[in-house]
């Protein structure tokens, strides 16, 4: 028995109803994928399957969050996922992918839609994940605000991955070695 048999869908079996399927994808779903982007969570996925003449139409509809690491301070955090997403099949020689249709072979007859459950979950994670205001673990947040080193009239955009919060810190908390200080204003001299 495959690891990920609960998630083939037999397609020759579908006439011309509508099959709904219901998932519930946990943390022992999220370590049998063994990737290295989600490994915790809980979604309650819910496929649609309809046969449409020659094709299979399959909407994904996927609720609840994940656990991925904090992209300033590392701990994790919960990660909302609410995302709908459709899918053409079509049966074929050969498994293929051609443009937006996923193509199965006849003769199988299903698809397993295991991997496509958890790629839809990665493109609904945004490109910044960060705890809310105040959430951050405060000593990594301490550290990191230690260790940057910005110019008072630097406008630029390569420290915006690394803005803080005013929540995140207070002023009392951020020491610096005084043998740097003189260094601050060192272009500004010159």
């Amino acid at each position: 028995m495959s690891k990920f048999e609960l998630y083939n869908v037999v397609l020759k079996d579908i006439n011309n109803e509508t099959r709904i399927i219901e998932y519930e994808l946990d943390d022992a779903y999220f370590k049998k994928i063994d990737s290295p982007e989600v490994q915790k969570g809980n979604v309650k996925a819910k496929v649609s399957v309809q046969r449409k003449l020659s094709t299979f139409e399959l909407q994904f509809s996927l609720d609840g969050s994940i656990v991925i690491p904090c992209d300033r301070c590392l701990d994790d955090m919960e990660q909302a996922i609410h995302y709908k997403e459709k899918l053409q099949v079509k049966f074929g020689d050969r498994f293929a992918e051609e443009d937006d249709i996923v193509i199965v072979p006849e003769s199988e007859g299903a698809i397993n839609i295991a991997w496509f459950l958890y790629e839809f979950i990665v493109l609904n994670i945004p490109m910044k994940h960060v705890h809310a205001a105040g959430e951050c673990n405060k000593t990594m947040v301490v550290k990191l605000r230690k260790h940057i080193t910005r110019q008072k009239d630097d406008d630029d955009d390569d420290n915006s991955a690394l803005e803080f919060e005013d929540d995140d810190f207070t002023a009392d908390e951020v020491q610096t070695d005084p043998r740097w200080d003189g260094l601050q204003n060192i272009t500004e001299n010159n």
